[in-house]
């Protein structure tokens, strides 16, 4: 099954860089994309299972699905992200 999600906080390329390396590491998840324009992340997953897991990876690096809470401590959590993702590239 394929899907795109739109996420939040998502600044540069070094935040793709570190959502694309995090959600390519995870068992189920395959084709992945980052669309800085769009604020999207799209990729392929397997089970239902695996795309909560995307959800709740993505919460944990700072880029929380729109509607999804967006406290400060997620913002922050983006900018180290964002900040290893450049580091990485």
């Amino acid at each position: 099954m394929n899907t795109t999600l739109k996420i939040q906080n998502l600044k540069c390329g070094g935040c793709a860089n570190t959502i694309l390396t995090r959600l390519e590491n995870l068992d189920g998840i395959t084709e992945v994309i980052v669309d800085n324009e769009k604020d999207t992340v799209s990729f392929a997953f397997i089970q239902e299972l695996h795309l909560e897991e995307v959800k709740i990876l993505l919460s944990k690096l700072g880029y929380p699905i729109v509607g999804d809470n967006n406290s400060f401590s997620k913002k922050a959590k983006s900018f180290v992200s964002c900040a290893v993702g450049r580091m990485n590239k």
